[in-house]
């Protein structure tokens, strides 16, 4: 079982940031109730005999704008005064973020001004845009996202609500496993065995641990990453947040953080069980096995903790587990070249 929170890290502040705990994560869900959806758990047969035990699929690619990002931006907005939601929002994101906070934004009458990579996917601009967000784009190889944030918020006078390092929206990020073990049947959640989720600047798995740490002490927590974007897996091994490879690629264009976020790390670090990398390759297998076998859109992002298990990098040894499916918002384009590939 992972360590508990340092009590230096439960009860105090991180720089200026508070790091939520697990009451935290429960405010949230009463929160972002009416707005988000509560996404399925999904077994397959195929799954399970390929991965040597049950398994639950938490499938956020199912929510409403096509990925878990919405339960943060929710949480995020609803907890600004007044005053703040006349100045309007302002993010940065490779995407999914960028679309949460744009409809979140939206239904609740704020302007939302959105900082997104050039090289992002189309699909994913074109809708935080049909939401009414203006978009700002940055080239990720020579300039820097929170630099282009912190003058639009000089700007506009908006409130910034990054990715990862904001307290309600991690907190909200751990509903994805709330729901989950909430939603398993009777004594699962007990002995649950693993619980696996994508992992970028951290954030998901972070806010997760606190729900896991609470309800499935005994659960190995694993965050999976794109082996060229493998910081979490450096970052733990060495004790510090390490840095990917300028200009470094991947299919998984919504796990491209450049270093773990610091809130998020502050918390991943004591109670993250492991880290792994998956390959391209490997990722670009998950999702043709999600599509054909499981009837499932997921992207490339969203299908890395699936691809570790297919590719035998998550042992359950018999015992139960939860995978987060954590996205599906699929440039058509992407989908094609990923077929393509796996026809080879």
């Amino acid at each position: 079982m992972a360590a508990c929170l340092p009590s230096y890290i439960e009860h105090e502040m991180l720089g200026t940031l508070t790091v939520p705990r697990f009451a935290d994560v429960q405010a949230a869900a009463g929160a972002i109730a009416p707005h988000v959806l509560r996404t399925p758990l999904l077994r397959s047969a195929a799954l399970d005999a390929i991965a040597g035990g049950p398994v639950w699929l938490k499938c956020e690619n199912l929510q409403t704008t096509g990925s878990f990002k919405l339960r943060g931006a929710f949480n995020a907005l609803l907890a600004l005064s007044a005053e703040q939601r006349a100045r309007g929002v302002v993010a940065y994101s490779t995407g999914n973020h960028g679309q949460a906070i744009a409809w979140a934004a939206r239904q609740l009458g704020l302007r939302a001004t959105i900082v997104m990579p050039v090289d992002a996917p189309k699909n994913k601009v074109a809708r935080a845009l049909a939401q009414g967000a203006q978009v700002v784009h940055y080239d990720r190889e020579k300039e820097s996202r929170e630099d282009i944030g912190m003058r639009l918020l000089l700007d506009t006078g908006g409130t910034l609500v990054p990715p990862g390092d904001h307290p309600q929206v991690l907190a909200a990020q751990g509903t994805v496993a709330l729901e989950a073990l909430q939603d398993l049947p009777a004594g699962v959640a007990a002995t649950l065995g693993l619980f696996a989720a994508p992992c970028g600047g951290g954030g998901l798995m972070a806010g997760c641990c606190l729900a896991l740490d609470a309800l499935s002490p005994h659960a190995r927590r694993v965050a999976v990453e794109p082996a060229a974007f493998d910081d979490t897996v450096r970052s733990l091994a060495s004790g510090r947040r390490e840095t990917n490879a300028a200009g470094a690629r991947t299919l998984c264009d919504a796990l491209q953080a450049a270093t773990p976020a610091e809130l998020p790390f502050a918390i991943n670090q004591p109670l993250l069980s492991e880290a792994v990398a998956v390959t391209d390759d490997e990722v670009a297998r998950a999702m043709r096995f999600a599509l054909e076998e499981l009837h499932l859109l997921v992207e490339p992002g969203g299908s890395v903790a699936l691809a570790a298990l297919l590719a035998g990098r998550l042992r359950l040894d018999g015992r139960s587990a939860v995978v987060v499916l954590s996205g599906g918002n699929v440039d058509m384009a992407l989908l094609q070249s990923v077929i393509a590939r796996t026809d080879a």
